[in-house]
């Protein structure tokens, strides 16, 4: 079950890490900016800041009560593959509103990649982060070994063999 603590953290981390994909994704496509990126080229460096915060976050914060089930360095690799999942949603939606519909300009790219992209990716990587990432711990499947008779020390050896 979701607790609202963990809805609570997920939300948080992911507004800081949205907040830097934000900004850094409209500084580097700023026409007049240092940079002046494309726009994909732009939402993927964005993105990877994005994602490092976020993963920080939900391991340092939200999640850090689950121990890893696999090193940390896996863990992050995970959360990547995850988020990466979440990012093709955004330039999904970011390519087919810039190049297939024609609305090129910034306001458009930010509705698509930044509004209606990252909504979609939350759902992904919020179930993605939660059951894939960091899992909550499984119970243990092998049964406990069966407690002894409780006089079976006694009666160890006294038994008679067939013959008698």
């Amino acid at each position: 079950m979701t607790t609202g603590r963990e809805l609570f953290g997920f939300a948080t981390t992911g507004l800081c890490a949205y907040a830097v994909d934000l900004g850094l994704f409209l500084w580097l496509r700023d026409p007049e900016g240092p940079f002046a990126l494309e726009p994909l080229t732009a939402k993927s460096l964005s993105f990877a800041a994005g994602c490092t915060i976020a993963y920080a976050g939900n391991a340092l914060g939200t999640y850090r009560r689950r121990p890893p089930e696999v090193s940390r360095l896996r863990q992050y690799g995970i959360f990547c593959a995850v988020n990466l999942a979440g990012a093709l949603v955004q330039l999904l939606c970011l390519a087919v509103s810039h190049y297939g519909l024609g609305l090129t300009s910034r306001t458009a790219d930010t509705v698509s990649g930044a509004g209606i992209g990252m909504a979609l990716a939350t759902v992904l990587r919020f179930w993605g982060t939660r059951t894939l990432v960091f899992r909550p711990a499984r119970p243990s499947r092998t049964a406990p070994a069966p407690a002894p008779a409780p006089l079976d020390h006694l009666v160890r050896g006294r038994h008679g063999s067939w013959t008698g």
